[in-house]
């Protein structure tokens, strides 16, 4: 036998099978060499050692590890000759190391160095949940768990790109066909191994990494905008009485339903003391004055806050710890006091105000007490989100900041529900890592960190569409969490309340005729009705062509039409904040629908399409109501409703360099584009978001 240990090089796929003894790799290579109908290497070892068992009953020793080195090395390189695309090793020299070094405490030299430099593209770490089976060159069972930790560990110690591979041989085979299809479609775009098992470690599904690739390469096509959503022409407008009819119509209803408040809550409050931060990080007390930087920086929100610093809810609480920290603070220069409250606010052994959600930041000073958003919203779900004195609400948050939330829920939950006499549940998810971004550089190349990593970014507020398919509710309200406003509860509840009045109004009318449908108790009459119905109520425009269908094919669209989630979304009047607004936009089939569209997805370099995002009469303020069960009381798998084409290619900033990253169809805007849609003009007293701490200073969040 030839004493070479140099592994031929290659463009064929090689996937290395690793593990203890009696965990399936022989098992695995066979069925993965006939799947891809290319070779796989046996292990060497295994015919070594039966023979030397055979001649004298003698089992393997230290001495044994170089001539098996030695004959696997030959095997797959001869294997590899006649391989097409994959090959698939049994064995490889770092199974015969790590033999080597477990049960003999040395491994050769040149056997290290060897199992070192062989490369693989990728290892299938197999597991020990499979059956041991003896024969007679293997020793025992026990210690299978000791044995696999160091196996486990070799590979993270010699940074070899690995996935573990667990289940019975049918499970294992279709994981790791998928696997291995991946791969191959990842090596094609230039990916590497590690960045392969990078991405599945952190959950993101392949098929949506390629994705991402293509879009970044093609770009996402521009909204198609024909004009802005108005009054009576796509935005329903109601007078007072008509908002306390409906209201009352959704108090007489909703007994019988299911009722749940959804609040994206997700992220720190880091842009809302955005130009806090900024001015602590370039100015210096002993240069300047305070307002020489903002004059050099033309900072006016500084000013602002500055001038209505005692205004703010945490005021007192700010100048309490002030002057217990500097005895002699109120003797101070009026500018190092600013300095330093401004200092202690977003300091990590303080306040840390910018790093904690917003929700349970102080928003509301009342006469017995300070509120945060947990609190409001906690209250505004008692008043239009109850059903049987049982209140539901549901919040996003991220990880690291569940426990805050849920201190902040018990310090507040007894406060609300006594005097409501309604119980509140609280429920809590978390944003998918599936869901996340990788970052490509100007040229769609890959973005990796200072350590070599992927970097991955949340694929935005279009991802809780999957938080939001795991409920089971009626009835879904949808509120941002920094939308609450001091008092007037009695508005925001009748205006909350009408919504979901004529959502339930909309939701029995496609339910009795979708039911009509199924018991066969509709004609042609009906389909007149039911299409007025579709254009008048639901601004569903029936295409021209819809008169020539056959009666079943009629009957076939229009539940194809109807049997969709419902969404009656508030519009206030456009007021110049930047966000989304209610459009009529085509589709590429020539379809027009209503749609609230985002500024990113309108072609702003297109004169006509500017002028229709200027025409826009009101805004979009994440102010919805849904019904996401059909008329036979199933959920909908909100998912196939996603505008999956209406995504958002965003610019960020990575270790200071510029990178792209895409962010999923919006929560309100794509992810919901083929829902039935019903846009109603509310009052501006239902928007009064918190986007920058000086929002704190308007009056709807100041006491009355």
């Amino acid at each position: 036998m030839e004493k070479n240990l140099r592994q031929q090089k290659t463009t064929i796929i090689k996937i290395a099978l690793f593990g203890p003894e009696s965990t399936g790799k022989t098992t695995l290579a066979k069925q993965l060499a006939d799947y891809y109908k290319t070779e796989w290497v046996p292990e060497f070892a295994r015919d070594y050692l039966q023979k030397k068992w055979e001649q004298n009953q003698h089992v393997c020793t230290v001495d044994d590890m170089m001539p098996i080195a030695y004959g696997q090395t030959a095997l797959e390189n001869e294997k590899l000759a006649e391989a097409h695309k994959f090959l698939f090793c049994d064995t490889n020299l770092m199974v015969t190391k790590v033999f080597s070094e477990v049960y003999y405490g040395f491994c050769d030299p040149l056997l290290n160095e060897a199992a070192l430099e062989h490369n693989y593209d990728l290892f299938f770490l197999t597991d020990i949940d499979v059956p041991w089976e003896k024969d007679d060159i293997r020793d025992t069972p026990e210690g299978r768990e000791t044995v696999f930790s160091v196996f486990k560990q070799t590979l993270i110690n010699t940074n070899k790109p690995f996935i573990t591979l667990s289940g019975d041989k049918e499970s294992r085979l279709a994981k790791a066909t998928m696997i291995v299809d991946a791969l191959a479609a990842f090596k094609e775009k230039g990916l590497s191994s590690q960045d392969f098992v990078e991405i599945y470690n952190h959950g993101i599904p392949f098929e949506n990494i390629l994705k991402q690739l293509k879009i970044f390469k093609k770009g996402i096509a521009k909204s198609n905008l024909i004009s802005p959503a108005t009054i009576n022409d796509g935005i329903l407008s109601l007078s007072e009485n008509d908002f306390k009819e409906k209201a009352s119509f959704f108090d007489l209803q909703k007994e019988k339903l299911k009722i749940k408040k959804f609040v994206p809550a997700s992220g720190a409050a880091t842009r809302m003391f955005k130009f806090l931060s900024a001015f602590l990080n370039d100015f210096d007390i002993q240069k300047e004055t305070i307002n020489a930087y903002i004059n050099r920086k033309n900072d006016k929100e500084l000013a602002i806050f500055i001038i209505g610093m005692d205004k703010f809810p945490f005021f007192e609480t700010v100048y309490e710890k002030l002057k217990e920290i500097y005895p002699d603070f109120d003797t101070l220069e009026r500018d190092y006091k600013n300095y330093y409250f401004i200092k202690l606010l977003l300091s990590q052994e303080y306040f840390n105000s910018a790093n904690k959600p917003k929700a349970v930041l102080p928003f509301h000073l009342y006469k017995t007490h300070i509120a945060n958003p947990i609190e409001e919203h906690l209250n505004e779900c008692v008043h239009y989100a109850t059903s049987k004195n049982v209140s539901n609400l549901h919040f996003t948050v991220s990880e690291i900041h569940q426990d805050l939330f849920e201190k902040a829920v018990d310090e507040v939950r007894e406060k609300v529900e006594k005097p409501s006499g309604t119980k509140i549940n609280i429920g809590y998810s978390y944003q998918s890592k599936s869901t996340d971004s990788i970052n490509v550089d100007a040229k769609n190349k890959v973005v990796r960190n200072a350590a070599g990593n992927l970097i991955f970014r949340p694929g935005g507020h279009g991802a809780l569409i999957e938080n939001l398919n795991n409920l089971d509710s009626d009835i879904i309200f949808i509120k941002n969490i920094d939308n609450v406003i001091q008092n007037h509860i009695d508005q925001i509840t009748l205006y909350k309340k009408a919504l979901g009045g004529i959502l339930i109004e909309v939701q029995q009318k496609v339910f009795g005729y979708l039911s009509a449908i199924e018991h066969n108790q509709i004609n042609e009459n009906n389909l007149q009705e039911i299409a007025a119905f579709l254009t008048q109520k639901l601004n569903i425009k029936v295409t021209k062509d819809f008169n020539k269908f056959t009666f079943e094919n009629k009957i076939a669209k229009i539940k194809d039409l109807l049997d969709r989630p419902i969404r009656v979304c508030g519009m206030v009047k456009n007021e110049g904040e930047p966000g989304g607004g209610p459009f009529w936009v085509m589709n590429d089939k020539g379809e027009t629908s209503l749609q609230i569209v985002e500024t990113s997805q309108v072609d702003l370099a297109n004169k006509k399409q500017l002028e229709i995002l200027e025409e826009a009469t009101h805004f979009n303020p994440v102010d919805l109501v849904c019904g996401i069960k059909n008329y036979k009381g199933e959920k909908f798998d909100l998912k196939k409703f996603v505008d999956q084409r209406s995504g958002f290619i965003v610019e960020k900033s990575v270790e200071g360099k510029p990178v792209k990253s895409y962010e999923l169809p919006g929560l309100w805007n794509g992810s919901m584009a083929n829902w039935l849609t019903v846009f109603v003009a509310v009052p501006l007293i239902t928007f009064n978001p918190v986007k920058t701490v000086n929002d704190l200073l308007k009056p709807a969040h100041q006491p009355q």
